[in-house]
């Protein structure tokens, strides 16, 4: 081979190596300081379906879910990505598919991951929760925990966030599946927060477990469809964040028993004219919600934020916007009350979807586009 030809094939691979480096080099932009903070977005990877969920590894590498039903395991430092193998059926249609996934709290002892998925019910779609283990690059040991009695053709609002206590208790979200109604009613799961143990089982002490016109795994009722939810576990605090129909997105303080008031008080409007939806904003016996969001940002996640890294972050509600496509910031008093909202993130023109934290205390987010970019300190 001549001199020229290693020239050529020297620049060749100069080039390649440059494609393949991870995006994070190449793609970082600092913002303007926000509460004290300055900080700074890179791209992680692009390229992806639509990640769903996503959980950071205590190693500092990423599980995310894509709604087509794969799972996928991300290498941040290289932006390497791989498929998770043996992931379960789901049923990938409308707004169903492969949601959400947590860590279990002692995950460093137990190795259980946490799945919320559609799950193909007689030809119908249901929110289910299930639980498996990583081994390696396959999951084992798959178990549904609970089907829940939600099915509906209609392939929307499925809802289906966790969130885990600090007693040993999961929530996770169900949204009415498009049928309105279901959310009053409590012989079904739709439009509801469900309260379980770890292992599946019903409470002892949740509000309606003696109440034989409900379901026992009813902790709250009267939502629309809840992405997004949280818990603090500083103050003892569950959030939620919901879509309302058009207007009237929520930020809910949820307690046990209580009704939300969907569909019989909302602040949103009807798809077909500009008219209320049900009664009103108000009714005895209903909640209000902490925060109201008119025109809808669309809600697609929530986070507490409780990391090192931004310290005068703690305690902020973060959520990623959809249709209004930001990073929505919420500020609150010691009692729990929205005092301020921020907007992050606008220039990006990206649906935001989900949120996670890592053990460092960045955070990292997904676009409905197929990237994940991660926030750290200047």
């Amino acid at each position: 081979m001549n001199h020229a030809s290693l020239h050529i094939n020297a620049a060749r691979g100069v080039c390649i190596l440059l494609l393949l480096l991870p995006l994070t080099r190449a793609v970082a932009q600092v913002s303007e300081p926000f509460q004290g903070h300055a900080y700074k977005v890179e791209q992680v990877v692009s390229g992806l379906g639509v990640p769903w969920g996503m959980v950071v590894l205590p190693d500092g590498n990423i599980l995310l879910t894509e709604r087509s039903g794969v799972l996928k395991h991300l290498t941040p430092t290289s932006g390497q990505v791989k498929s998770i193998a043996a992931v379960p059926k789901v049923m990938a249609e409308g707004q169903g598919g492969l949601l959400d996934i947590a860590l279990a709290p002692d995950y460093n002892k137990s190795g259980l991951l946490y799945f919320t998925y559609s799950k193909n019910v007689k030809g119908e779609g249901a929110t289910a929760l299930a639980r498996a283990r990583l081994a390696g690059e396959r999951l084992e040991q798959w178990q549904d925990l609970i089907v829940t009695q939600s099915r509906s053709d209609t392939g929307r609002h499925y809802g289906s966030r966790i969130a885990f206590d600090e007693r040993g208790h999961l929530y996770f979200s169900v949204g009415d599946r498009g049928e309105r109604d279901n959310a009053q009613d409590r012989t079904n799961h739709a439009g509801t927060i469900l309260r379980l143990n770890r292992d599946g089982t019903v409470p002892g002490d949740n509000p309606f477990v003696d109440d034989d016109d409900s379901l026992p795994e009813i902790w709250s009722f009267g939502h629309r469809n809840p992405q997004g939810l949280a818990y603090d576990n500083v103050h003892g605090r569950l959030w939620s964040i919901e879509h309302g129909p058009r207007g009237g997105d929520e930020i809910n303080l949820i307690q046990a028993g209580k009704n939300y008031g969907w569909p019989v008080i909302s602040y949103g409007k009807e798809y077909w004219g500009p008219f209320d939806v049900g009664e009103g904003t108000h009714r005895r016996g209903m909640e209000q919600p902490v925060k109201v969001y008119v025109p809808s940002i669309a809600p697609g996640s929530l986070m507490v934020y409780q990391g090192r890294a931004f310290p005068k972050w703690q305690g902020l509600l973060f959520a990623g916007a959809l249709k209004l496509q930001h990073l929505n910031v919420i500020t609150l008093d010691a009692q729990g009350k929205a005092v301020f909202e921020s907007r992050l993130l606008e220039g990006m023109n990206k649906r935001i979807r989900a949120l996670c934290q890592s053990p460092e205390g960045w955070i990292y987010l997904s676009t409905d586009t197929g990237e994940i970019y991660v926030i750290k300190p200047v």
